[in-house]
């Protein structure tokens, strides 16, 4: 026969209503929160796979910011590389003017006026700084273009081009150096208002200035393409989190009929245990071995 000393007795029926009451209020907590996993101890595999689902989460939230920001960069870009374009579309119409043989030396220097105004706003635009206040066509740089006292305007800007990671381990392009996105615009300009200042045809200027424009035309494809890429990449965050939530509540997520079903079953079993450790420490037997 097996003997049970009253110590172990109580040993062991506080140490099973401990567990029972520990249990239930544990079950309280995740049926009040909705969530089965509140600290490792509950399910340290589980609390580890949401660690890493939040740190992802997380580092989306950066790349979507980003996003965001190069799409501002890119959509300036796109309005300064417009007007630009319209700009030199204009001085073309006014290169086909100006090389009709029935104007006057004087009817081109009129229009000369005209091209130094378009100079002037081009020049405007190529120095146009994005949401951060950098040159859009600095390539790094901290001005893009400069004009000299002679009224020639050159290109001061750098060699590189300004990229904002976007998540996945990649980056876009959003600045570059405005040589290339623009050309040689404003040789091609300043030689049609020398031209027409001393009253002569511009020769070649309808030429320079198409060649200019397909440059430009070229550059807005650019952005335009990498503006899709962001709208691509924003896309698959945003179904990437759709998957990651997925993944999360199967993890997290309490199955609250269940728990309901569990936390009765424990305070039933708790309440009987109660009971009977009670009976059982009253009776005059349990009295006379103590």
């Amino acid at each position: 026969m097996i003997r049970v000393s009253t110590s172990q007795f109580y040993a062991r029926s506080t140490s099973q209503m401990g567990a029972l009451s520990v249990t239930a209020d544990q079950l309280q907590t995740q049926i009040a929160t909705g969530k089965r996993i509140a600290a490792p101890s509950d399910d340290a595999a589980g609390y580890q796979q949401l660690s890493t689902l939040k740190q992802a989460t997380a580092d989306d939230v950066g790349a979507k910011a980003n996003i965001v920001l190069a799409q501002g960069v890119l959509d300036q870009s796109d309005t300064a590389l417009a007007a630009i374009e319209e700009q030199l579309q204009r001085a073309k119409e006014l290169a086909l003017q100006a090389s009709s043989g029935t104007l006057s030396a004087e009817d081109r220097k009129a229009i000369a006026t005209s091209v130094d105004d378009i100079i002037d706003d081009v020049f405007t635009l190529a120095n146009t700084r994005d949401v951060r206040g950098q040159a859009i066509f600095g390539g790094g740089g901290a001005e893009a273009f400069a004009r000299a006292a002679d009224g020639t305007i050159s290109y001061v800007g750098g060699a590189g081009a300004g990229a904002i990671p976007i998540g996945s381990g990649g980056d876009i392009q959003v600045t570059e150096a405005g040589d290339r996105a623009l050309g040689d615009l404003f040789a091609s300009l300043g030689a049609m208002a020398a031209a027409l200042r001393e009253g002569e045809s511009p020769e070649g200027a309808i030429d320079a200035l198409g060649g200019a424009l397909d440059t430009v035309i070229a550059s807005r494809a650019s952005v335009g393409a990498r503006g899709f890429r962001l709208d691509i990449e924003m896309g698959r965050l945003a179904d990437v989190a759709v998957d990651r939530e997925a993944a999360r509540g199967g993890i997290e997520d309490l199955d609250m009929s269940a728990a309901i079903t569990e936390l009765q079953k424990t305070l039933t079993i708790l309440q009987a245990t109660q009971g009977s450790f009670t009976k059982l420490s009253s009776l005059s037997l349990f009295d006379y071995l103590r």
